[in-house]
């Protein structure tokens, strides 16, 4: 199975809900995010033919397809931006730098504060607001803030030399402070509310007014008792637009948790100057003895006790055991105080069911990357999961140079570090057959002499001839009860002795899915390897004819360079430290 049939699987499996989607290469570098209103919508809509350029050399080069869930595809967008700054992917090639989602800039420390649209939120006295998405947002935003609170987004100066207000106040977009049409404490008054209205507290807000609202009608202040009727009528017409939260400069961490059996999956986004740059996850067993309390406490400990950055806020689904003695711990290893908090409102706490669903999300996961071992334990009548499964082949030129691989699955993952490679030793002839044979009894002498790890699954690429092989090299050492299988190529048959006549699965059957996958890996290997021989044996005989260069010489050369271009391209200094003077001179004179 190819790469991008493996992904093409994997989105089959993703939520139909909002959230974030990274793709990542074979060394799980980012290359490319994306947000979406439904993951599995949008991602599969990149595996439909297409043309573009750029979306077929992001599907080259993706390995593994994951994604974060979130609340709305808005707030999505607004953590595709922070994740993009932080990982920088190749392939976007917008929102890289600060000019992709504005901010408000409400300046709440001036004695007449303005409402302003920036790129960037800074370390002042203002509050900032946003970011918005689209940008239009923030500028009806402001539009409002002019109309129904009065509050200005000119620069004059106040006082200033200004003797008459300019159109805005004319058109009913600002209260004309620069002239004194209002006095400094209504206005601040109005900057106060016009603050409560970004932050979302509309419900809090539509009280304040109330009241002011009652009050100035019994003082018979009708006036100020319509405008607080306008605006609460106001504020009930646009209370359903999405809350906006004051951008804080925060260093926090916030912990998602969720148990299912005998498994805890944890969460943890990483928040660093009000934005969610990172997350981590992991997921532990829950023994008997422990309490969820317990579990998250241990893990605190652990964490913080390793973590290279330790944040002012650590925000917890829920109070851990010995709460007291672990803000020590955590305070001690950050020399200084660390607020660990349990909101039960607020953003914080919305924070927190974020992590949590996230959290829960993580069994999801693991279900999908156990389907195909659960299927294959079943299909196969195995008494165990196959975690461990490690695939053979062989290649060959006509039955010269022949090799063979191994390679190796952990919980349906490549282990690249235990693949193996081979020289067949015992055949001179074509014989895939026997060189099988040969290959699986050298892999597990080892094993029957209680070394190196026993498979839960052997896998050999072939039919029942190879079958054959591997289990005569396997009954010689005792080991026949190993659990074994060949998967023939062109009809993707499967024989073992459960099947002798061949079972075939569907085509989009995940256990078959994972078994192409483990076998072109071992074709793969031995084909690289195969390449490989047969380049040094190409440099082997053309270093034949080099007068100075006898066996020890060439030996030291092929030993050191894969090919011909190798050694015309190394450097004479490196030449004669590895074959002498006068040998590296007429070599590189000879290959001229």
């Amino acid at each position: 199975m190819n790469k991008n049939d493996l992904t093409q699987f994997a989105v089959e499996k993703l939520p139909k809900k909002p959230g974030i989607y990274f793709f990542k290469d074979k060394r799980e570098k980012v290359i490319y995010i994306g947000k979406a209103s439904s993951l599995k919508e949008r991602v599969k809509s990149y595996f439909q033919p297409t043309s573009d350029s750029k979306v077929l050399n992001i599907l080259n080069e993706t390995s593994k397809i994951d994604y974060i869930l979130t609340d709305s595809e808005r707030e999505a967008a607004f953590l595709e931006n922070n994740f993009i700054r932080q990982y920088q992917p190749k392939f976007n090639l917008r929102l890289k730098d600060d000019k992709s989602f504005p901010y408000l800039k409400l300046t709440i420390a001036e004695k007449y504060p303005g409402i302003y649209l920036t790129r960037k939120a800074a370390h002042d006295k203002s509050k900032y607001f946003g970011p918005f998405s689209p940008a239009h947002q923030a500028r009806k935003t402001i539009h409002i803030l002019n109309k129904y609170f009065g509050i200005r987004s000119c620069q004059e100066k106040i006082p200033g030399r200004r003797k008459r207000p300019c159109l805005d106040y004319d058109i009913d977009l600002c209260s004309a402070p620069c002239v004194g049409y209002i006095t400094e404490t209504l206005y601040r008054e109005r900057a106060v509310n016009a603050q409560m209205f970004l932050e979302g507290k509309v419900k809090k807000l539509n009280q304040v007014l109330t009241e002011k609202m009652h009050k100035a009608s019994k003082r018979l202040e009708f006036e100020h008792a319509k405008y607080y009727r306008d605006l609460i009528l106001t504020l009930e017409q646009i209370k359903d637009r999405p809350k906006l939260i004051s951008i804080k400069s925060e260093n926090k961490d916030i912990l998602g948790y969720a148990s299912i059996n005998d498994r805890v999956g944890i969460y943890v986004f990483r928040m660093r100057k009000g934005k969610v740059i990172e997350s981590e996850h992991r997921i532990l067993p829950l023994q008997s003895e422990k309490n969820n309390k317990k579990v998250i406490s241990e893990f605190l400990g652990d964490y913080y006790c390793t973590s290279q950055e330790i944040p002012e806020k650590i925000l917890l689904p829920f109070e851990p055991d010995a709460l007291p003695h672990l803000k020590e711990i955590i305070e001690n290893r950050k020399n200084a105080k660390v607020l660990l908090s349990c909101p039960k409102k607020g953003k914080n706490m919305r924070l927190i069911k974020l992590a949590n669903r996230n959290a829960a999300l993580l069994f999801e996961k693991k279900v999908e990357k156990d389907q195909p071992l659960k299927e294959l334990k079943q299909t196969l009548g195995l008494k165990n999961i196959p975690r461990r499964i490690e695939g053979f082949d062989i290649s060959n030129t006509g039955g010269q140079d022949s090799v063979g691989s191994m390679s190796v699955f952990v919980n349906a993952k490549p282990l690249k570090s235990d693949y193996r490679k081979y020289k067949i030793k015992s055949i001179s002839r074509p014989d895939d057959v026997g060189s099988i044979q040969e290959i699986i009894y050298r892999r597990y002498a080892r094993v029957s002499k209680n070394m190196g790890h026993k498979p839960d699954l052997i896998l050999v690429d072939g039919g029942k001839g190879q079958l054959n092989a591997a289990e005569k090299a396997l009954k010689k050492l005792n080991l026949i009860k190993l659990p074994l299988l060949a998967l023939a190529k062109k009809e993707e048959l499967i024989y073992c002795q459960k099947y002798p006549h061949g079972l075939s699965l569907d085509k989009t059957s995940p256990g078959l899915r994972l078994l192409q996958n483990i076998r072109d890996e071992a074709h793969r290997f031995a084909l690289d390897f195969h390449r490989k021989r047969r380049e040094k044996k190409s440099t082997a005989s053309e270093l034949d004819n080099i007068p100075g260069i006898g066996p020890k010489r060439k030996a030291a050369l092929l030993s050191h360079y894969e090919s011909i271009d190798e050694i015309k391209k190394a450097p004479l200094e490196e030449l004669k430290k590895l074959i002498g003077a006068r040998a590296a001179q007429a070599l590189l004179q000879d290959l001229k």
